[in-house]
């Protein structure tokens, strides 16, 4: 089983006492996001485990946790955020010198192969066009040249909750990237910038009207590097769970929605950002799941088979 933590929040910066004793304990609960009454035991000992998958903007919260994790040999890589946008777009994230020297000491410790960098949504409003992302990307990708090894992007979708707080946070006019005619040939630009740099580029979930050759589609839960990580023949079938442009191999995701206090207006996984601080304000460490259970699960009859 692979472990994703998580696509919905950011547990290395923010959740890293939780998930130290949820190795310990050896298990965490996990509700459905789409139905919070049923509520998923996801065992987390080191026989059902193949390998996390963590994605963040900040590790360096999790440092203890790579100590104890490298101690019991337990196989890992992370997905790690930088797309520079700063605020407003990303009002709490990591300023980019920051993420980026962050990144570098992540590599140094654990190895080029095993951190994928993010550059992820690519999108389009005010001063953020094409040209800026074509510098944006050149000076960031400078920056982590030798750090990594593989660079994953994708176009913003705009999902309803997403427009929602894109217009909130005064952006009414977000166009849709992947349906700008510019859209191909950024990709692929972008994709000889990350190879000049020792990198390949690839997309996460993306529509095939703007696949280049430059930009092949990718999976971010990787069956191929998590294998080489690990040493487990893993499944090679897409995760029925995901999208349909989805390419990742199944997995097991321990995060909640509305729990990341980075505050990124785009995000996905965050509904109402208030809501999301709140939450993050009543984490309890000790707690079995990430956050209290607004259903608490009745005993014996937690759902083993649920895609958390």
């Amino acid at each position: 089983m692979i472990v994703s933590a998580s696509r919905r929040t950011d547990i290395p910066a923010f959740y890293a006492d939780w998930f130290a004793r949820r190795l310990r304990e050896g298990f965490c609960l996990v509700p459905n996001p789409f139905n919070p009454s049923r509520v998923a035991t996801v065992p987390l000992r080191r026989e059902d485990v193949d390998a996390f998958v963590f994605w963040t903007r900040n590790p360096v919260p999790f440092g203890g946790v790579l100590d104890e994790l490298d101690l019991r040999g337990w196989p890992y890589c992370f997905l790690f955020t930088i797309t520079g946008y700063g605020p407003p777009l990303e009002p709490s994230a990591p300023p980019l010198d920051a993420a980026v020297e962050a990144l570098l000491g992540l590599s140094r410790r654990i190895g080029p192969d095993r951190v994928i960098w993010r550059y992820d949504p690519i999108l389009y409003g005010g001063r953020w066009g094409p040209e800026w992302h074509l510098d944006n990307f050149a000076a960031i990708a400078r920056s982590l040249e030798g750090a990594v090894r593989m660079v994953k992007t994708s176009y913003l979708d705009l999902y309803r909750k997403t427009a929602r707080r894109l217009r909130a946070a005064g952006f009414p006019d977000m166009p849709d990237p992947a349906e700008r005619p510019e859209s191909p040939g950024l990709l692929a630009a972008l994709g000889r910038i990350a190879r000049s740099r020792g990198m390949r580029l690839t997309t996460c979930a993306e529509a095939p009207a703007v696949s280049v050759p430059e930009a092949e589609p990718g999976a971010c839960v990787d069956p191929d590097l998590l294998g080489r990580i690990s040493g487990a023949d893993l499944p090679r079938c897409k995760d029925a769970g995901q999208r349909p442009l989805c390419r990742c191999a199944p997995s097991r995701d321990i995060g909640m929605t509305d729990s990341c206090g980075h505050g990124c207006v785009y995000c996905y996984a965050v509904s109402d950002g208030r809501r999301a601080l709140g939450n993050l304000a009543r984490h309890d460490p000790a707690c079995p799941s990430l956050l209290p259970l607004p259903v608490p699960p009745v005993p014996g009859r937690q759902d083993l088979s649920e895609k958390a």
